[in-house]
C-alpha cells in the first residue's frame, strides 16, 4: 500500500515539478524526492541516524499510555565527522506528517568513549499511539524492518 502511494505520489511530483524544470529531469532529483518521503530519526537537527535501532513496545492493557524504547548501538551521531553538525538536544523522529520528539536521550558509555544511546518515548493518549505506530510503520518500511511479539 505504502509502495503504491510513495509511487503515486513519486508521479505527481515528477508531473507537477517537470513545468518548471529541465525536459530530462536528473535521477538524482527523483531519488532526492523519494528520499523525502521516507521516515528518519535525528538526534542532531539535519543529521539522519543512520544505525538503525532496537525497539521495545509497551502499552497499558487499556490502551490509553505506552512507552517506546529506543536502543541504538554505536550511532552515527557519536562519529568524529559529525561532531561540528551540533549538540544532542532529543530524539526526532520525522517524517510525512510531522514530527514525533522527546527529551529523553542518555548516552551509555564504556571506558571513557560513548557506545550507545538509550532515549524513551512515552505517549499518554491513545492519539499518540497511533501517530508513533504509524510512523514506526513508515521508519519501518524505510529501513526493512520487521515486528517481533514478546
Amino acid at each position: 500500500m505504502m509502495k503504491t502511494v510513495t509511487s503515486l505520489l513519486l508521479l505527481a511530483t515528477t508531473s507537477l515539478s517537470n513545468a518548471f524544470a529541465p525536459v530530462n529531469p536528473s535521477s538524482a532529483a527523483i531519488r532526492q524526492s523519494v528520499m523525502q518521503l521516507d521516515a528518519s530519526i535525528q538526534f542532531v537537527r539535519g543529521l539522519d541516524e543512520k544505525v538503525v535501532p532496537n525497539v521495545k513496545l509497551t502499552r497499558a492493557k487499556d490502551g490509553s499510555s505506552g512507552v517506546a524504547t529506543f536502543t541504538f548501538n554505536n550511532p552515527n551521531v557519536f562519529d568524529a565527522s559529525t561532531a561540528s553538525m551540533g549538540e544532542i538536544l532529543g530524539m526526532f523522529m520525522i517524517d510525512d506528517e510531522g514530527e514525533i520528539s522527546t527529551t529523553s536521550v542518555n548516552a551509555r558509555f564504556a571506558n571513557g568513549k560513548p557506545q550507545a544511546i538509550e532515549s524513551v518515548y512515552t505517549m499518554t493518549s491513545p492519539e499518540q499511539w497511533d501517530r508513533f505506530m504509524r510512523f514506526m510503520e513508515r521508519y519501518a518500511e524505510a529501513n526493512d524492518l520487521g515486528f517481533t511479539a514478546a
